[in-house]
């Protein structure tokens, strides 16, 4: 089983958890505790996790964040989420094969009570934005809930292995995500007044403005004087030929599988889309191990940060920009995937296709605001914020800060003194959420004495870390906005390397003249495990773009406690190349190479609704038959009336629209229903699903009556 399991990351620890046996199919497999039914699966091999009733696709994970229903499996002889299930000890797991039938449930037990708890502010989310406004309503006395739909607090910042952007004073920029949450988190619980409840789905929002959760399988109803949404994104879909195989999913699910569970969930991985969302995991998989054979972007240039998209340049990576994705190929789950180069009007360039071997294509196409919640709220008249990336698509740093002027706001709503928000927090805020700066041309100083950093950055993106944490005063930046882009000045570098050590985007090597003027040695940061590099081993170092300079040798590997995991590499290099290196290639070009012949997809099966499996064609013949209601689109196909509640398709038929010349608003949308997330009818009733409950969950209870009079 360890083939499918990460078992060396240079930045988590890989520690040994109990293990313990469940059933697939009739067929003894082994798990770790604490995994979901989709984890264990995936370290066994296994991604087809069943097929739909409709036409027999198989299917597998997409999201694995329980936005969607692709991954639901039969466990104990009911149909669950395996993404959000956690797997049990001699659980009997079975493929959904057509309809779930559901079991006799014997006599139906007397309802139960249903918990009641009113609070000042409700929080749904926590993350990096909810986080960060408890911690100021904590410290304003603000009796608050916070709810969290998974085990442990932080959001996507557990998913995070790297260093953050932003300013060290106000987002931790230089701090590994991983880090960052557990520094909230340990904020979040000094309060005694802030009240966690994790395992904890925020299920509507209703019109005598309470808001109803299912806290560990039982319902709940929450009562807020006010409300704050900070439940972040969904990542957005794509359609084209063999969408929903097994081996097509989201970023997310990527990141859930590799850097939360540790589990390998692919040899060869596709990335679709080049903003910081997929430049970033693809980075994460060559730390897993995972072989990058490509990634493509529709737009000339990559939308992410330039950091970003050039550090995975330098580690082997090709970028195929102007290129769209035409197909995911094979039969059962992923064989490979055929891409092609797109003209002005966006239309492939016959000719241009090519197939890459993988077993995943990773779809990185954009965010949209979780916000149902929040238009809820507006429409039943609870006073209601938002944060975070439920309020604007932005960076983590920005959703932090923007959580920390949301609890300030609350606040002082409520009645605390608190003050105004300064000016300057509301600057800060739109500077870290500002997109990235045009791109300059890398400037090489012309000094070949000493020692000094070459700040390999060339495009302005909110990010000041270097200049924080050099001692000698001297990176600077011009003016105080901290997009600016850092300079080198004065000739006071004493070679401590820390700024070399804290970039986020990897972008500064440290050239040192001191000791042989025709060879210097270069510090290179490098981010891989210490068995992959040693003294003495030739590497090939590559410019800024990943054009290769040469092959060189290491003279020195360390690992300084002030690189937080990182490693800083020293090669000898000559004169000639010395400033301009600024990466070690990981990845040999081999890995990246096309198949002689592209593949071509016969069958037309562009899904636009997974749950319902309702394809392209079907819903663009009604779009040119005139239809320009959701809802008829909906009754017509069945598309959005699925498990997931057009939570992934309502995107894709918008636009469906705007593809056919269709102005969006002259198109009704479709009438969403009450409860954002499916839940069991019983839970309503007050029936728990759960087993007896544990001593500790007693002692929870008990706690939970006494503070808040549940």
């Amino acid at each position: 089983m360890s083939e499918f399991r990460v078992v060396n990351h240079p930045i988590l620890p890989v520690e040994e958890r109990p293990e313990f046996a469940f059933t697939w199919r009739g067929q003894t497999m082994h798990a770790r505790e604490g995994e979901t039914i989709a984890s264990a699966l995936f370290a066994n091999g296994v991604r087809v996790f069943g097929h739909h009733h409709k036409d027999g696709a198989p299917q597998g994970i997409f999201c694995a964040n329980g936005q969607c229903a692709q991954c639901t499996v039969v466990a104990d002889g009911l149909p669950v989420k395996s993404c959000m299930t956690l797997v049990r000890a001699g659980m009997k797991v079975e493929p959904l094969e057509g309809k779930p039938v559901l079991p006799d449930v014997g006599e139906v037990p007397a309802m139960g009570e249903i918990d009641t708890v009113e609070v000042e502010c409700l929080i749904i989310g926590g993350g990096p934005a909810g986080l960060a406004a408890a911690i100021e309503l904590g410290k304003a006395g603000v009796r608050t809930l916070v709810v969290d739909d998974k085990h442990r607090l932080g959001g996507k910042l557990v998913l995070q292995t790297h260093k953050f952007f932003g300013s060290v004073d106000a987002c931790y920029a230089g701090t590994r995500g991983t880090d960052i949450a557990t520094k909230l988190e340990e904020q979040v619980r000094q309060y005694e007044n802030v009240q966690v409840w994790l395992n904890t789905t925020a299920l509507a929002v209703f019109s005598d403005r309470k808001v109803g959760v299912l806290r560990q399988g039982r319902y709940a109803v929450v009562r807020p004087h006010v409300l704050l949404v900070a439940t972040g994104a969904r990542e957005k879909s794509l359609v084209f030929r063999g969408n929903t195989l097994p081996g097509v999913y989201g970023a997310g699910a990527f990141q859930t599988l590799v850097n939360r569970d540790l589990v390998r969930p692919t040899e060869r991985l596709f990335i679709v889309g080049g903003g910081n969302v997929g430049l970033i995991a693809g980075y994460h998989a060559l730390q897993a191990g995972i072989e990058v054979v490509g990634l493509c972007e529709a737009l000339p240039e990559c939308g992410g940060y330039k950091v970003h998209r050039d550090k995975l340049a330098r580690l082997g990576v090709p970028i195929y920009t102007s290129h769209t994705v035409l197909s995911a190929n094979g039969e059962e789950e992923v064989e490979s995937v055929t891409i092609a180069q797109i003209d002005e009007q966006w239309h492939p360039i016959a000719g241009t296709e090519k197939t890459f071997a993988c077993d995943t294509v990773l779809v990185a196409v954009g965010l949209a605001p979780v916000d149902e919640f929040t238009r809820k709220a507006r429409e039943f008249g609870l006073p209601v914020y938002a944060a975070g990336d439920a309020e604007e698509i932005a960076e983590a740093s920005a959703a932090m800060f923007t959580g920390r002027i949301r609890g300030l706001e609350i606040a002082k709503a409520l009645g605390r003194d608190v003050g105004e928000v300064p000016p300057e927090y509301r600057r800060t805020a739109e500077i870290l959420k500002s997109r990235p700066g045009a791109v300059v041309t890398e400037d090489v100083p012309q000094i070949e004495e000493g020692v000094f950093p070459m700040l390999h950055c060339a495009q302005e993106i909110p990010c000041n870390p270097c200049t924080s944490v050099c001692p000698q005063n001297c990176i600077v930046m011009e003016g105080e906005d901290i997009r600016a882009l850092p300079e080198y000045v004065g000739e006071g570098c004493i070679g401590c390397e820390q700024c070399v050590a804290i970039c986020p985007g990897l972008a500064i090597t440290l050239v040192d003249y001191r000791r042989e003027q025709e060879y210097p040695t270069v510090t290179i940061p490098y981010e891989f495990p210490p068995e992959t590099i040693h003294k003495g081993d030739e590497v090939t170092v590559l410019d800024t773009e990943g054009g290769v300079l040469g092959n060189v040798e290491v003279i020195k590997v360390q690992a300084p406690r002030f690189a937080n995991h990182a490693l800083l590499v020293q090669v000898r290099a000559p004169r000639e190349i010395a400033k301009r290196i600024a990466g070690i290639r990981v990845q040999e070009l081999a890995v990246a190479e096309p198949l002689a012949q592209h593949v071509e997809r016969m069958a037309d099966d562009e899904i636009v609704c997974r749950c319902e499996r309702v394809t392209a064609g079907e819903i663009r013949a009604l779009i040119r038959s005139g239809v320009r209601d959701m809802n008829h689109i909906k009754a017509a196909t069945r598309a959005g009336m699925g498990a997931c509640g057009a939570k992934t398709c309502t995107e894709l038929i918008k636009r469906l629209f705007r593809e056919e010349g269709v102005p969006l608003q002259e198109v009704t949308s479709n009438v969403l229903r009450p409860l954002f997330v499916e839940v069991k009818l019983g839970a309503f009733a007050g029936v728990s699903g759960e087993e007896e409950p544990t001593a500790e969950a007693v002692i929870t209870r008990a706690k939970d009556v006494h503070e808040w009079g549940v």
